[in-house]
């Protein structure tokens, strides 16, 4: 290396002393978690939304979110936040992306990591309920406080595409459930239709379902048999050919 070439490299190379200073004096960034819940109930699918506190967005909906301490990890910063806002701790919560537009907060420059989860609201109970905090059906979320909406369309075109690669929504059901459930929940959550013959076809094929040789009871309709899921099968298969398209 010549020494004109070392020169440069020593004067451009960083202490970390250097790098610290630095950070105190551009560290002027908050950081934040947003968390999306959504939940499945009486075949409806639902997002959790609080009422924003803030004048600028008075009357608007949001997330469910709040600043992360100094010397919190995100993840423990997600769990905190939905316990304070929900008394929710039994949730399992998936971080799914990072929003940074420059102004997407009014107080300043915050940045938010979302998280996400889906769940069974039966199995869930609120316990706390400030701010109007309640489920909203997902076809009914719009103008969102903040950059909110960005974020709930974002992680429901996930859930989307998740859903289909995983089973996911399996876990909404019982143990034992009918073609009729089967099919309400992958409406509800694709926001699509799906051809009844066709569905049980594709799943009929998929060899993916175990005949448990029982008929459903007290129901309001004509009694339908009752399967349950083979997940260790699911697993070779999307290992093979990837996930379930509709």
């Amino acid at each position: 290396m010549l020494a004109d070439e070392k020169l440069v490299l020593l004067k451009t190379a960083k202490t970390l002393q250097a790098i610290q200073s630095e950070v105190e004096n551009i560290n002027r960034i908050a950081l934040s978690v947003d968390c999306v819940i959504f939940g499945f109930d009486e075949n409806t699918l639902k997002v959790l939304l609080i009422r924003s506190d803030l004048k600028k967005y008075s009357g608007k909906w949001s997330l469910l979110g709040d600043l992360v301490f100094p010397k919190e990890d995100l993840d423990a910063a997600a769990y905190r936040i939905l316990k304070q806002r929900t008394g929710l701790s039994d949730v399992y919560l998936e971080q799914v992306h990072t929003f940074g537009t420059v102004n997407r907060h009014p107080a300043g420059r915050v940045v938010t990591v979302t998280y996400c989860s889906l769940i069974n609201v039966q199995h869930h109970k609120l316990n706390i309920l400030d701010n109007e905090l309640h489920w909203h059906d997902v076809k009914n979320v719009t103008g969102l406080a903040f950059d909110h909406q960005q974020i709930f369309d974002n992680c429901f075109e996930k859930l989307q595409k998740r859903v289909q690669e995983h089973p996911l929504g399996f876990n909404l059901l019982q143990k034992k459930f009918s073609l009729r459930d089967l099919q309400n929940l992958y409406e509800a959550i694709l926001n699509i239709k799906l051809d009844r013959r066709n569905f049980r076809k594709k799943f009929f094929s998929m060899d993916l379902l175990v005949d448990l040789n029982e008929m459903e009871q007290d129901v309001p309709h004509r009694p339908g048999k009752l399967y349950k899921f083979n997940y260790e099968k699911y697993e070779k298969r999307v290992k093979k050919w990837g996930g379930i398209d509709f």
